[in-house]
């Protein structure tokens, strides 16, 4: 956490906003006395929740035995969507 007086932290507003941007905090003084405290006024991100290793153990699974066969034509051309279509007119 960066600490400057209140002087200090008037020339140098714009830096500080800058570090406040970048997640950093700012404390600022009055004769040594801390009075207030610069933080983003942004809503933090929320945390991805963390992989629980097992979390599924002893739960029931079950794979097709087709799951890793090639695809039809049909299901390749649903899969590409548009993009199959942008391909073709680039090959012409």
């Amino acid at each position: 956490m960066t600490t400057m007086n209140i002087h200090e932290a008037k020339t140098h507003f714009s830096e500080l906003v800058a570090a406040v941007e970048r997640g950093e905090e700012v404390l600022i003084s009055r004769r040594g006395k801390p009075v207030a405290r610069l933080v983003s006024a942004a809503e933090p991100e929320a945390k991805p929740e963390p992989r629980i290793f097992g979390r599924y153990d002893g739960q029931p699974f079950y794979m097709s035995p087709d799951f890793d066969d090639p695809m039809s034509e049909a299901e390749l051309a649903d899969w590409l969507g548009d993009h199959n279509a942008d391909e073709q007119s680039t090959d012409s």
